[in-house]
């Protein structure tokens, strides 16, 4: 755990010192985001933040080959995999985020690091599923290549649809990997794995670079991690499940006899992904309904939709801070524990409390319209009973045509 932590702190300490220096980069090679329609910044700002993002990991790997422990963990492949394909898809986010890439080009520059990560040492070999008695699925090049790289692209685009508030992607995504990393950790611990592997090694020095990035990015962010962070971190992200989910036997479970448990190792990587994989599901299905291309930008995703409700931009952030944190850190509480009565019953609490903080401005802004309607209708009533606000009798003609109001007529003394 220390040398873990090492490699954590170098990650995030590259990351920091290196983002100034990335952010002035990109102020000279006019790397700057303009505001867009659906963007919530106002000012152009450099993004590019995921090349030093990019630094940072590379650093922290570097470190992990001088430590005794963490060395183990390059027995296999699947650490360089990750490194290598992570710069050629961080190289095509610095091309997106200078010359703006069709959506075409990008996809299939994902596509292509995400086969040289698996030709060189990541892919999905088998799946333990719950269901129906399938039990374990063991998949061939054939089945688990193609699976892999649509996993990966899948990712990748997930996390860059996330990115949409400062801060959001970085914080989400540290999140993630410190969730996953707790995960793999403890398969380590119980012995499904060497304690030194790859996905924990992965998960680590990723979430030192986005605890790294994360100062320069939170709102009122100086810089934005741009496609060569959200694309890097996707790719980290769908390795390390990739890693994580085929290392257990989830019938060895303690409380085997539970649906729940077995289900762990498939539940796990799906949780700590749900906010990004809903945000890409429900643009995909928007989109096409509309008869529009699903890589069409429209202002609809889960974040502007907090903002629209009445979240200010750091609540929006710090509420999908919490769903995030709340669903992958329950689900890795979960397989640590074995599926607990009392886990099960704190997390359905904080799930109560997440749904109250999130309709909480949407109640607070319909309480304020009705009371405000109550009290114009009130006033509407008040000036509709008040005197003054009564129609005026004309008044009543005489038979010689004069009005008879005794004021305009002459008394008998007058008259005499």
């Amino acid at each position: 755990m220390r040398e873990y932590a090492v490699v954590l702190l170098t990650a995030g300490l590259v990351t920091f010192l290196a983002t100034p220096v990335v952010r002035l980069a990109a102020v000279r090679l006019r790397m700057m985001a303009a505001p867009r329609e659906r963007d919530v910044h106002v000012i152009p700002t450099p993004r590019g933040g995921g090349v030093a993002m990019y630094l940072g990991v590379a650093a922290a790997i570097m470190v992990a080959t001088r430590l005794p422990a963490l060395q183990r963990t390059f027995d296999d492949s699947q650490t360089t995999a990750v490194l290598v394909a992570g710069g050629l898809i961080c190289l095509l986010g610095v091309l997106d985020d200078k010359f703006g890439l069709d959506a075409l080009t990008k996809l299939t520059g994902q596509i292509a690091a995400a086969g040289v990560m698996v030709l060189i040492g990541v892919q999905l070999a088998f799946l333990f599923v719950p269901v129906a008695d399938i039990g374990t699925i063991s998949f061939g090049p054939d089945v688990g290549v193609p699976l892999t790289i649509l996993l990966t692209v899948a990712t990748v685009n997930a996390l860059n649809f996330i990115d949409g508030l400062d801060g959001l992607a970085a914080g989400v995504s540290a999140i993630a990997a410190l969730a996953f990393f707790a995960y793999s950790y403890n398969l380590s611990r119980v012995g499904y794995d060497d304690v030194a592997s790859a996905p924990a090694l992965v998960t680590a020095v990723l979430a030192g670079a986005c605890l790294g990035f994360l100062p320069h990015n939170f709102s009122p962010a100086r810089i934005f991690m741009g496609d060569s962070g959200s694309m890097l971190v996707g790719l980290m992200l769908s390795a390390a499940a990739v890693s994580a989910t085929g290392r257990v036997d989830a019938q060895s479970f303690d409380s085997a006899a539970s649906l729940l448990p077995l289900a762990l190792p498939l539940l796990v990587p799906v949780a700590v992904l749900f906010i990004p994989f809903i945000d890409l599901v429900l643009a995909v299905v928007r989109r096409t309904r509309r008869g529009q291309s699903p890589f069409s930008p429209d202002k609809m995703h889960l974040h502007h939709r907090l903002l629209a409700i009445g979240h200010s931009h750091r609540r929006a952030v710090l509420t999908m801070y919490f769903w995030a944190a709340l669903l992958s850190f329950g689900a890795v509480a979960l397989s640590v524990t074995g599926g607990k009565a009392e886990l099960l019953v704190l997390i359905a609490a904080l799930l109560v409390v997440g749904v109250v903080v999130v309709l909480a401005p949407h109640t607070r802004r319909t309480a304020r319209e009705a009371r405000a309607a109550e009290i114009a209708a009130q006033r509407r009533r008040s000036r509709a009973a008040h005197p003054s606000a009564r129609p005026v009798r004309p008044p009543t003609p005489s038979v010689t045509g004069r009005p008879t109001d005794p004021a305009a007529e002459p008394s008998p003394q007058g008259a005499r």
